[in-house]
């Protein structure tokens, strides 16, 4: 049986979503953060020594990092669903969707908001480079979902559920989706969508979509 460390308000919603559309059993054992510093418990450390959510145990495997997780789930419970057929161009797009959600679009979004929580958010770094970082990226993204429904095409893969989560953190900015309709779209298709319907019942409050909800 598949375990899901769920940490609350986490990337680890992504995974759940993940085995709702697969139609995968899984468990979930529940972590909260701190309330005042907002980090994961000590106790995900027992599972993964950087003490990082999301991670899954499969029997005696222990998987960290959303995208290993994704390509693993995908891969050995697929069935070939939600992923391209190789040797395609669409099959090429999804390998740099599902890499780029974390290693490009993500660490300005951290460096923002460890930068406000610092009280450094109108900081010379903030406005000269953090700030220029996201519009680059997220104007990028914008365009790319001009071109089709889903960022690899017009099937849905695994890659929108990876990326999904950098867009529902920019969603919640009001003025990040003023001008970018598409990146408003295509939040509000996923959260459309039964399965990512279901993984909120189980995995419980999650405010990346109670906040986009408002805009």
């Amino acid at each position: 049986m598949i375990i899901v460390h769920h940490l609350n308000n986490s990337r680890s919603q992504r995974v759940l979503w993940l085995l709702e559309e697969l139609g995968i059993e899984y468990e979930i054992k529940f972590y909260e953060r701190d309330p005042k510093t907002m980090m994961a418990p000590e106790s995900l450390r027992q599972v993964h020594p950087l003490g990082k959510s999301p991670v899954i145990t499969d029997a005696d495997l222990t998987i960290a990092e959303s995208g290993a997780i994704i390509e693993y789930l995908v891969n050995r419970y697929g069935n070939g669903r939600l992923v391209p057929a190789s040797d395609t161009p669409e099959h090429l797009r999804y390998t740099y969707w599902l890499h780029y959600a974390e290693g490009s679009a993500m660490p300005p979004l951290v460096m923002r908001l460890v930068l406000n929580n610092f009280g450094e958010g109108d900081s010379n770094v903030v406005r000269g480079f953090v700030a220029p970082q996201i519009k680059l990226h997220f104007d990028y993204i914008e365009g790319e979902l001009r071109k089709s429904t889903w960022f690899t095409g017009e099937e849905f893969t695994a890659a929108d559920i990876q990326m999904s989560f950098p867009l529902e953190v920019v969603a919640m900015q009001k003025e990040e989706v003023q001008n970018r309709p598409k990146l408003k779209e295509f939040v509000d298709r996923i959260h459309a969508r039964p399965a990512y319907k279901r993984a909120l019942e189980r995995g419980g409050e999650y405010d990346y979509i109670t906040k986009t909800k408002t805009r």
